[in-house]
């Protein structure tokens, strides 16, 4: 089905694995629409409580863009791979209701990196590297990483960051908050899944609603305490609602 990654759902947790590790999983056009497809899968697909992003082999998440698919492209035509590549892929991650993990392992680069930090929340391993390279080739992020890094570092580290063009290892990216857990390669999807089932155990509909509210908080124009309320106000006419509460007054566990 798929011919640059892997899509496995087990246990109601889908786990997309981009598979092109001769070339450290670089992200190409062709890439992009599959992870798209797959996410949308997941997204659609009720049995799927959580989906985790991963890279293939021991040395990468996403080490970037596939450079060579753009290097000769126009102003526009470089203003539309960019606002092509966000609305597929990172703002659709981004927006998921189905939280979405980045498990980074190795080098998460360029796009890589604004793939990670588009999904909900990420974790790595101990020789996980970080970073967003592109002044050094002439150009910016452009698929989110100049708005998403200073969210989640704030805007100093996020400048140096980008201004330097260096990598940070994953001890300082849990210092800056970059990522919210630190582990041994081969731990680091067992932990996905532990942190998976986890959010398992809530229910779907407030987390889709939590993760919209929180968002709310990040868009011009728009009032996060009020969508917060309106979602808060929302769940009140749920089967899920009426299940947590009556869950927790008849001190059993809630079955979502």
């Amino acid at each position: 089905m798929y011919n640059n990654i892997l899509s496995t759902t087990e246990n109601g947790i889908t786990t997309i694995t981009i598979n092109r590790p001769s070339k450290l999983n670089a992200l190409n056009k062709a890439t992009i629409e599959e992870l798209h497809n797959a996410f949308a899968k997941a997204e659609e697909d009720a049995t799927v409580r959580v989906t985790i992003i991963t890279g293939s082999g021991e040395k990468a998440f996403v080490a970037g863009a596939d450079i060579s698919e753009f290097a000769n492209f126009s102003e526009s035509e470089g203003a539309e791979l960019a606002r092509r590549g966000q609305e597929m892929l990172f703002d659709y991650v981004a927006d998921m209701g189905t939280p979405v993990i980045a498990a980074i392992n190795g080098f998460a680069l360029g796009g890589g990196l604004e793939l990670a930090m588009a999904a909900h929340f990420r974790i790595a391993s101990d020789n996980a590297r970080m970073g967003l390279p592109e002044v050094g080739l002439g150009v910016i992020p452009g698929y989110g990483g100049t708005q998403r890094l200073p969210q989640l570092v704030g805007k100093g580290r996020a400048m140096e960051m980008i201004m330097t063009a260096g990598m940070i290892d994953a001890n300082t990216a849990l210092d800056y908050g970059l990522i919210n857990h630190i582990v041994a390669q081969e731990e680091l999807l067992p932990l996905a899944e532990k942190l998976g089932g986890k959010i398992m155990r809530n229910s779907p509909m407030a987390i889709a609603a939590a993760i919209n509210a929180v968002n709310a908080g990040y868009e011009d124009g728009v009032d996060g305490y009020d969508t917060e309320i309106e979602e808060f106000g929302g769940c009140f006419g749920t089967d899920q609602f009426i299940e947590g509460t009556t869950a927790f007054l008849e001190k059993r566990k809630a079955e979502f």
